[in-house]
């Protein structure tokens, strides 16, 4: 009889959880109130207490916690970690009752009394110890008050139009001491100025002023090959004194009020003011042994996450960048979570920062737009890497660790970047990417629409991890407000790299996979468009190495392969522009065929290490040349082209971007295939309907061939600075100075101390742009012993001192 009892119970018990439900919902609201159940009827109010009230469900049943819609203000960072994970059957899901109806701030929203000012300015007191760095008013983020102002469509901190110059901008400058005299009190204000070779941004925060007048500086540490301010791009913020154009504010912290000079169309007396108090606003805190797993983010909207750009400090591995380790959304140790159809709109620092252990991620149909820094990054722990240096220069080949691949696993890996429409970010940090991969390993980007950013719209650091896929993007409009960058970038200053390309080359040819030690796999980039009209649609820089890259179609800029190994390009179409072969080495096994250019190859540098007749890469043929026979003929001597062919292309409909080729086309003969034209960028209905496509070249022009005016120079061969590729080459901040193309190293010229590449770009400290004024200069000189000549060696500044 026991035993009949204990059996039915047991039965009952087995029918109790065969009838619980295998989705639990919880439902948020801003009116909720947390002492209620989290039923539709009787919703709780905050986040905090549906991730607590999830966790007693986690493991057992599928959770939805529902927000339905209005702003959900966090008074802290929401934070995740392993305890409230989910499984793969049964997830954790935060998502909108309505997708882009509720809204995630790390802002608070003030209600103000304002009063008339003066000159069109109003003013309220603003309760408590805030610190107000950004103000939004009716949604949209206003601006502190500036000089210079802002002026509508311009790009380089919203006052100039971009040109590469070293001119300074007198009237605009706000640095000149009259202008900072008028100032009565500019502590706390921040100064922004570019680096002097636009490689990117750097920033002050402003402690008063020093006793000759002059700003005392904190900061500019956010570039990791520093220079002194661009002598033009540079711009104050937070002063007091310059609030005079409508859109402007100032916030006086010390007696609790705010200035705002509000635009035409706002009525103060009904706005919406908001202000940022953090900033992260979710973070999912685990590691590798305990991570948060299975936590999805649906249909929400992230606002109000404070700036970084004084916390941008960290260095990355041999490059200009430096990093913040933060945005809005943080992962340090998730796997297998997501963020679906969200919204990133107008947040101060990175929109989505995915930190050293990271597995299988996914970011998916995201509107990430307006952001102040990176879109989405993707950054590994530098401890992974063997032998990391962090300053651009040179490897002692003697000491490097020779094992193959990372020391660890402390990086991301396997995640997807799939159908996001990114836009408008860097705001306020201009070396950032939309897309930024730095130490990681098989990160994917696939159908993403990019453009309207500072500098490339998708950028991978180093050859640390490698295995990373680029496939159906679509991205131009880039290099807007940087320069010497593409719409892709790259560089891999790895293991093997060091700036004398022939002492590379010596080490390569003692171990030819030495360029494959931090590599794990081979970088893909495939079936995308790209458009860049202030550098190349594709830039693999420095040392970028084991690349395939096919059925690209490149609309403007080119192909750029700077110094690196294992490069096949196949099967592109680079419209009004043909392949950029810079600095390679001897024996790169780099290939470039059946592929439809526009103009013959346009190398810089080639003879740093490459005989004038010397053979260029694995292969170069069996390409079609929509220009001339000269184009293709150009560089036979170097072993190209010897089976191309010269010919119409015949596309189908190019005006409107169909650049399938006919039947009877030529380019088929060479081996070229056509390609979708029609899969580029976002996919879902709700992006494609607001995304931008790039600017197709109405008419398709031959490539310019004009290699510019040679010059012998004291037995030595020497030509103008006059293409971008000369000057990304020797890293020069302007398209000038003097290229010593040959110099013999037992020619006059040589024997003074000169080598091959160098560029003269001063005499005694006096700007030499050309040949010409270079003469000039050196017969004006009153004593020609111990003349210093300005130039750039190897991308570094050097002085020599010689006769003349």
């Amino acid at each position: 009889m026991r035993l009949n009892i204990r059996f039915l119970s047991l039965l009952f018990l087995i029918g109790l959880v065969a009838c619980q439900p295998k989705t639990r919902d919880i439902y948020v609201s801003p009116q909720g109130n947390d002492d209620q159940n989290g039923s539709a009827e009787q919703p709780i109010k905050t986040l905090q207490k549906a991730k607590d009230l999830a966790a007693s469900y986690a493991g057992k049943q599928e959770v939805n916690i529902i927000l339905v819609d209005g702003t959900y203000y966090l008074d802290e960072t929401l934070v995740f970690n392993f305890k409230d994970s989910g499984t793969e059957e049964f997830p954790i899901n935060f998502r909108a009752a309505h997708e882009g109806a509720a809204v995630i701030s790390g802002g608070k929203e003030l209600s103000l009394n304002w009063q008339p000012y003066q000159n069109g300015i109003y003013r309220a007191s603003v309760d408590g110890d805030v610190n107000i760095d950004q103000l939004y008013i009716n949604g949209q983020r206003q601006r502190m008050a500036r000089f210079p102002n802002a002026i509508e469509g311009k790009n380089v901190f919203d006052a100039w139009e971009l040109i590469h110059t070293k001119e300074p901008d007198p009237k605009n400058d706000p640095l000149k001491p009259e202008r900072i005299a008028s100032w009565s009190n500019p502590e706390g204000a921040y100064v922004h100025a570019m680096h002097s070779a636009l490689w990117g941004d750097m920033h002050w925060l402003v402690n008063g002023k020093n006793e000759d007048g002059s700003l005392d500086l904190e900061g500019g540490w956010q570039n990791n090959r520093p220079s002194p301010m661009h002598p033009r791009y540079r711009m104050v913020e937070n002063v007091f004194e310059e609030l005079d154009v409508p859109g402007e504010w100032f916030f006086n912290q010390a007696e609790g009020t705010i200035y705002y000079y509000p635009l035409e169309e706002i009525n103060l007396a009904s706005a919406k003011v908001e202000i940022v108090r953090l900033k992260h606003l979710i973070e999912f805190r685990g590691t590798k042994e305990k991570p948060v797993r299975f936590i999805n983010l649906q249909g929400l909207v992230f606002k109000h996450a404070a700036r970084s750009f004084m916390e941008n400090k960290e260095q990355l591995l041999r490059s200009d960048w430096t990093v913040y380790r933060g945005g809005a959304i943080v992962y340090d140790g998730a796997e297998d979570c997501s963020v679906t159809d969200c919204e990133f709109d107008q947040l101060g620092g990175n929109s989505i920062f995915v930190n050293n252990y990271n597995r299988r991620l996914s970011f998916k149909s995201c509107y990430i737009h307006h952001g102040g820094a990176n879109g989405i990054a993707f950054v590994g722990d530098p401890a992974m890497v063997r032998s990391p240096l962090f300053r651009y220069g040179k490897q002692d080949f003697e000491k490097i660790d020779r094992t193959p691949g990372p020391k660890g696993d402390n990086y991301p890996e396997d995640c997807l970047v799939e159908d996001c429409l990114i836009t408008m970010i860097g705001r306020d940090e201009k070396q950032t990417s939309p897309v930024q991969i730095s130490m990681a390993h098989k990160i994917t980007v696939r159908h993403c629409s990019i453009y309207d950013v500072p500098r490339a719209g998708i950028n991978i650091s180093e050859g640390t991890f490698g295995g990373h896929v680029i496939e159906y993007c679509d991205v131009f409009n880039t290099v807007l407000e940087t320069g010497d960058h593409g719409s892709f970038n790259s560089w891999g200053r790895d293991r093997f790299w060091t700036p004398d390309i022939r002492e590379t080359d010596a080490e390569m040819k003692k171990d030819p996979n030495l360029f494959k030690l931090d590599m794990l796999a081979p970088n893909t980039i495939r079936n995308s468009r790209w458009r860049c009209d202030h550098g190349w649609d594709i830039d693999l820089d420095d040392g970028s190495s084991w690349y395939t890259i096919y059925n690209n179609l490149l609309l403007n800029g080119g192909l750029k392969m700077r110094e690196g190994y294992h490069r096949t390009a196949t099967n592109n179409i680079i419209i009004n522009n043909s392949l950029h072969p810079h600095v390679w080495y001897p024996e790169s096994g780099d290939v470039f065929k059946h592929n439809i250019v526009f103009g013959a190859y346009r190398p810089a540098v080639m003879q740093r290490a490459i005989a004038a007749d010397g053979k260029w890469g694995q292969e170069l043929d069996y390409n079609l040349f929509a220009t001339n026979q000269e184009d293709r003929d150009k560089f036979q001597v170097n072993g190209c082209d010897q089976n191309s062919m010269v010919g119409d292309p015949m596309f189908i409909n190019p005006k409107e971007g169909n650049f399938t080729v006919k039947e009877d086309s030529p380019a088929l003969k060479i081996g070229f295939k056509n390609f979708d034209m029609d899969q580029f960028g976002v996919v879902s209905e709700k992006l494609r309907k607001i995304a931008k496509t790039p600017n197709i070249p109405q008419e398709i022009v031959s490539g310019n061939t004009v290699t510019g005016k040679v010059y012998t120079w004291l037995e030595a061969k020497v030509k103008n600075v006059e293409t971008l590729g000369e000057q990304s080459a020797n890293g020069l901040s302007s398209m000038s100075g003097v290229l010593l193309l040959d110099v013999p190293a037992n020619s006059e010229l040589g024997q003074r101390g000169f080598n091959t590449s160098d560029v003269i770009v001063g005499v005694n400290k006096q700007e030499v742009r050309t040949f010409e004024q270079l003469m000039q200069l050196l017969q004006g000189l009153q004593s020609k012993k111990n003349c210093t000549i300005n130039m750039m060696r190897n991308q570094q500044a050097k002085d020599l001192i010689t006769d003349f």
